[in-house]
């Protein structure tokens, strides 16, 4: 997943516009773009969307259902469940226990349906709130249904009554890096994706590819959208280059050649285990790349 893409649940003109943003991954919003007064118009509709697009691969489309506190996560899951989401993400995530609490939900749904056990996966957005933020330890590989990590600054903000999220030149400031920080490092834990939350501005093309691009070398492999234009700068500073595929398999190819070793050399320059280790990762992206 390298480009999530945020669709309105109650706008059926977004919801088409988005199919056509070559995201990989559309997220139809029941949260916080829907006003309280539309929330059963975007489930049915969310439901009546992902029925006609039944069978079609691309994008992935996943369902952002309102978070435990408000009491409607219930009737989000049984508007649209039945008609099998690829995921569900889950806002205000406080912890891997709530990952657990909204898989045992979907186990029921899914048995409701016919449905195959686990088939929608979970990506539990983990920085919300500070208590999330400190939970985020708690994500680990024995979740099966985790699709991934992803975070958010505008609701920490609230949380912490923070004035703003990103200094004057645009960065973010401390306690955003650190959320930021520590969902890689979440994700790494967990053996899971670590996707990059919104950049808001969504006319400055040349700060939304900046931060692409930081976001990659940090460990990201994806990024959330809110606008159509954003995803061609998304899926392109996440698409491995030819030149970084080459290089790795270059890497896997002369270990494999060596043996058992801890250190290769290619045109003079030493590799060792950790230089493979991100090798098989890129390599590993390509393959999910193209499907």
């Amino acid at each position: 997943m390298r480009s999530l893409l945020f669709v309105p649940g109650d706008s059926e003109r977004k919801l088409e516009k988005g199919l056509g943003s070559g995201a990989d991954v559309l997220i139809i919003d029941l949260e916080d773009s829907v006003a309280p007064a539309r929330k059963a118009t975007a489930r049915s509709m969310a439901a009546e969307f992902l029925s006609a697009r039944a069978g079609h691969a691309s994008p992935k489309l996943y369902v952002r259902v309102n978070d435990f506190s408000t009491g409607l996560i219930d009737e989000d899951l049984a508007a649209f469940v039945k008609v099998s989401p690829q995921g569900i993400m889950l806002p205000k995530a406080a912890g891997g226990a709530d990952v657990e609490r909204l898989s045992a939900k979907l186990r029921v749904h899914e048995a409701e349906a016919g449905l195959d056990e686990g088939a929608i996966r979970i990506l539990p957005i983990i920085t919300e709130t500070a208590a999330g933020l400190f939970a985020a330890g708690s994500y680990t590989s024995a979740l099966p249904r985790l699709a991934g990590i992803t975070w958010g600054a505008e609701d920490l903000s609230a949380d912490v009554g923070a004035r703003a999220t990103r200094d004057d030149a645009g960065h973010f400031t401390d306690v955003f890096r650190l959320a930021r920080a520590m969902t890689v490092l979440a994700a790494a834990r967990a053996e899971t994706a670590a996707i990059d939350t919104v950049y808001v501005d969504f006319r400055n093309m040349g700060a939304l590819r900046r931060e692409c691009l930081d976001a990659e070398r940090d460990g990201f492999t994806g990024k959330m959208a809110i606008h159509p234009a954003q995803v061609p700068i998304i899926n392109e500073a996440f698409t491995p280059s030819s030149e970084a595929i080459a290089e790795a398999c270059a890497i896997i190819s002369a270990f494999a050649d060596a043996g058992d070793v801890g250190v290769v050399g290619i045109d003079g320059k030493m590799y060792d285990r950790p230089h493979l280790r991100r090798a098989e990762r890129l390599l590993a992206r390509v393959v999910v790349a193209n499907g």
